[in-house]
């Protein structure tokens, strides 16, 4: 069983025909741009260190994952499948200004031309032209649209010496979902939400944090790789949540962490094997680590790793779902919440705060797709809501995405039941919740909607140092 566990994890993880991602210096960091493809898979993950975009996820390099053929020739195709020379984007490449001059309708009519969505207003369009035109298709990729390209999806089938690599992707989360929604609530949208990357002498730490329910199932999907969601992702920190391993599976799990990842930390339930779990991957090495919240009762099902830094403590928690018919409802809302509210506010004697994970609470109704409906669903009801405010945002920690974006709908979570990601029928259940006293340094806290692989997506913060 370890055996296989290894290997598994060795062929997602530890990709030989794939360069690792160099380290940054944390101090002086910089977002580094990786475009990778997600082979064989029905996900198309893109490049988010810039906002991430629709058009982005057009002609990525796949050199090291799929064979190319260096003699074949260089050609973009429209939606009709009508192949274009590229001459005309190096061009744009060379002169950014004729991308500038041209009007909105001239703008709509190249980027159709080269089966990419053309809906929006002419920043959008600006945007995404010149994002397409600074790619280079690599050599024997030839792109062929099989039906034609709507504002949802695309399907690009990528042609290479090792066969045909189906890539559907869409964006539901870019469309409006909710039963109940009021007047100025607008949809996430981080192609256009997101502020540009930071300068290179800014000093700042990438954290980002996932419910991955099941770590192992996660590392066996088809198509799923570790290294390439580092790369294109280039955080500092990844804290999870659900991991579901057991303590005899953390010592293999170790030994096939990506480069530069070296140091990581692991809880698991022992009262419940295969359930619960969280953990902290770093590059950099903390200077202290704790499990748990030094409370029996509470520390069992290992739902909190907690590992301090030069100018913060970051936890990773899993707070306990109130469960069918409530049953925890009562141990969550007056026993987990206080205890935990109460250690946070003991290590801000120290320093500064930082609380990421899956909270299982949608705290306003913006926050769920059908509030109406689920008054009495675990993770929105009154109790859980007002002991969310009461003990974490009453005692001076700041919701960090609600505050950057009031009034903006974005969910974290959908239910596999009702295939609720396709309609983005969903509930936001994962934070970053920071001191009030470094509120003022978050400049980004973010959603990664188009990752999957989980019934949870990656939410990820920025905070200057």
């Amino acid at each position: 069983m370890k055996q296989a566990l290894h290997l598994q994890l060795k062929s997602f993880i530890n990709l030989p025909s794939f360069a690792v991602a160099p380290r940054r210096n944390l101090r002086i960091g910089t977002l580094i741009s990786f475009r990778v493809c997600t082979m064989g898979s029905k996900r198309l993950i893109s490049n988010s260190s810039l906002p991430v975009s629709f058009e982005d996820k057009k002609e990525k390099k796949l050199k090291g994952l799929v064979g190319a053929n260096s003699t074949s020739e260089k050609v973009v195709v429209n939606e009709n499948g009508v192949k274009n020379s590229s001459v005309e984007f190096e061009r744009f490449k060379d002169d950014p200004a004729r991308i500038e001059a041209m009007t909105v309708q001239e703008l709509r009519a190249t980027l159709r031309s080269v089966g990419v969505p053309a809906k929006g207003c002419k920043r959008d369009l600006l945007n995404a032209l010149k994002c397409f035109a600074e790619k280079k298709i690599d050599g024997g990729m030839v792109l062929d649209t099989k039906r034609k390209v709507s504002s949802k999806i695309v399907h690009e089938v990528v042609n290479a010496d090792e066969g045909v690599m189906p890539v559907i992707q869409t964006e539901p989360w870019t469309v409006l979902a909710h039963k109940k929604p009021q007047k100025g609530w607008i949809p996430y949208n981080p192609k256009t939400m997101r502020p540009p990357p930071l300068t290179r002498d800014t000093r700042y730490m990438k954290l980002m944090s996932w419910n991955v329910n099941g770590l192992r199932a996660l590392l066996k999907l088809e198509g799923f790789s570790a290294l390439q969601l580092s790369q294109r992702e280039d955080f500092d920190v990844l804290c999870l949540q659900e991991t579901k391993l057991q303590e005899k599976d953390v010592e293999n799990i170790k030994q096939c962490l990506i480069d530069g990842y070296e140091n990581s930390f692991w809880s698991c339930s022992v009262s419940k094997l295969g359930y619960s779990g969280t953990a902290i991957i770093s590059r950099v090495k903390p200077l202290s680590v704790r499990y748990g919240l030094g409370i029996s009762d509470h520390d069992s099902e290992g739902r909190l790793v907690m590992a301090e830094f030069d100018s913060f403590y970051l936890l990773s928690g899993y707070v306990p779902n109130s469960g069918d018919g409530l049953r925890r409802l009562s141990y969550r809302v007056t026993q987990w919440d206080p205890s935990l509210s109460n250690y946070m506010k003991e290590l801000e004697k120290s320093k500064p705060v930082i609380l990421t994970g899956d909270l299982n609470c949608a705290h306003e109704e913006i926050d769920i797709y059908n509030p109406a409906g689920n008054k009495r669903s675990a993770g929105f009801t009154d109790e859980e809501r007002q002991s969310f405010g009461t003990n974490f945002l009453s005692r001076g920690f700041v919701d960090t995405f609600r505050r950057q974006h009031p009034g903006v709908v974005g969910y974290t979570y959908w239910g596999y039941r009702h295939g609720g990601r396709k309609t983005n029928r969903g509930w936001r259940l994962d934070y970053f919740l920071v001191s009030e006293s470094i509120a003022d340094k978050v400049y980004d806290s973010y959603i990664l909607s188009d990752v999957g692989g989980s019934d949870h997506c990656p939410v990820g913060l920025i905070l200057k140092l």
